[in-house]
């Protein structure tokens, strides 16, 4: 497993080792030992760690990337030559089964280079001759998530800025952890697919409507303002200035933020035989919500 330490790949880690699985899992900082879990000091541009990660294994999930680059050259590093490192290995050692986590932002690679990049490791995936499948979250919530808090934040002060009108899907970490888990053991009809995964929710959420729900998983009720993309830019802009490498709100983020369907295409969507989502929103919100303030981030 790639991307071990983060958000979505903490999360498949704890399902994984709570079934029995033996793991590898790559990781750039020592980590405590546990049992059944081996961790492999590298990185992507690390061949021979990938060599170790990889070795002897039934099946590679793929989570690491990057959301945050300072330019193409660094979403192209972390998310394109990344994601031909991990295959380049795979042949090495003759593994064959590939759980390789995208985005939807992958459907409009023209409007960010993060899109662009995800779109340009999917093409990379599928000409790997490997067992691939593709898995394409959504916005992706849950206890442990830092890309969403500010929008908890802003929920808890009482006014949300949001994008201009469109909808989107989201999903909780454990349910797409769930999915990623799932496609390691099937292979007979996940093989070449490529699936867009959501809370189940028929048409995605307005975003006021998502906004208002945040509200109520804060205890809040908010007020939602769509705001301007020339406003949102002015916004990441400031970011830069105050946070640097570390903003949340980033030029580049803007397009994608703005584009009106972020909606999963229902046709994609997995075979309700192989995983339905379980996690219904505002229960996951207010999860979300409970955890974020334990651990003093609200």
């Amino acid at each position: 497993m790639t991307g071990a330490t983060g958000f979505v790949g903490a999360e498949v880690l704890e399902q994984a080792l709570a079934e029995g699985l033996r793991i590898n899992a790559l990781t750039r900082r020592a980590q405590p030992p546990r049992a059944k879990l081996k961790w492999v000091p590298g990185s992507l541009e690390d061949a021979a760690a990938l060599d170790t990660l990889v070795r002897d294994a039934d099946a590679v999930v793929h989570i690491a990337g990057v959301v945050n680059a300072p330019d193409r050259e660094g979403f192209e590093a972390g998310n394109a030559r990344g994601t031909v490192a991990v295959i380049d290995a795979m042949r090495r050692r003759g593994i064959r089964r590939l759980v390789h986590v995208s985005s939807l932002a992958a459907r409009e690679p023209g409007l960010s280079d993060y899109g662009w990049s995800k779109e340009l490791a999917e093409k990379y995936v599928k000409a790997s001759g490997l067992d691939w499948t593709i898995v394409r979250p959504p916005a992706i919530y849950g206890p442990g998530d830092k890309e969403m808090l500010e929008l908890f934040r802003m929920a808890k002060r009482g006014v949300m800025m949001l994008p201009p009108s469109g909808r989107l899907s989201a999903i909780h970490v454990s349910d797409l952890a769930r999915l990623l888990l799932a496609l390691t053991h099937e292979r007979e009809n996940s093989l070449t697919r490529t699936y867009e995964v959501d809370d189940g929710t028929p048409g995605g959420w307005d975003h006021k409507d998502f906004g208002a729900a945040i509200g109520r998983a804060v205890g809040r009720q908010v007020k939602t303002l769509a705001t301007p993309e020339w406003l949102l830019n002015v916004a990441a802009r400031a970011d830069k200035l105050v946070r640097g490498k570390k903003a949340k709100l980033t030029p580049d983020r803007v397009d994608y933020f703005c584009h009106p369907d972020w909606v999963v295409t229902k046709r994609m969507q997995p075979p309700k035989r192989l995983w339905l989502p379980q996690v219904k929103t505002e229960d996951g919100l207010r999860e979300t919500v409970a955890a974020y303030r334990e651990k003093g981030w609200l």
